[in-house]
């Protein structure tokens, strides 16, 4: 099956991959033949909520680039951005951005820095956003305050594990029996 776009771009920081993230990359790799991911450096995330607790650069590439592996994909390239706008305003060959719903405005900012610098702006690829059962979408910063886990799944309160059913049994994850679900 022929893709639509030749080359496209996602990017973020990609802390804890979670089921957004996922459906991002996914469709990312759905219309581009090839996916180039700009990946936040560890400067560039100092004031996003919860800072302290995001993981690395390097963990955080590898994550990606095991979901990469497991996932079959293999025609990217991961390149460490320093600010919003990274290589998408002056790589003339991209054709594509897939963002979701929440960063759409940066698209925008990204096909105003392409025009300034005399390059046509790229076709905007937009997905939805995955809810959580705790509010409008999954999302990094849930993670990182332990509310949710990287499924959207509510993190139990008392001893920070989350609940899990396995054949009709609810269980947390150090597998203690809570009863019937």
């Amino acid at each position: 099956m022929r893709k639509k776009y030749r080359k496209v771009v996602v990017g973020g920081t990609f802390d804890r991959l979670h089921l957004g993230h996922k459906a991002l990359l996914r469709k990312a790799f759905e219309v581009g033949e090839y996916v180039y991911v700009g990946l936040t450096s560890d400067e560039m995330i100092r004031e996003k909520p919860y800072a302290d607790k995001i993981l690395p650069y390097e963990i955080r590439l590898k994550d990606l680039i095991k979901f990469f592996e497991v996932n079959g994909y293999s025609n990217y390239r991961v390149i460490k951005i320093h600010t919003a706008i990274g290589f998408a305003g002056s790589m003339r060959s991209l054709e594509a951005i897939v963002v979701s719903e929440e960063t759409y405005k940066g698209a925008l900012v990204v096909n105003r820095a392409r025009e300034e610098n005399g390059l046509k702006p790229l076709d905007v690829v937009t997905i939805g956003l995955v809810r959580s059962p705790l509010g409008p979408k999954i999302s990094s910063s849930l993670i990182r305050a332990g509310l949710i886990d990287p499924f959207g799944r509510p993190v139990s309160s008392g001893n920070g594990t989350p609940r899990k059913t396995f054949k009709g049994k609810e269980r947390n994850t150090s597998g203690d029996t809570y009863g019937e679900a």
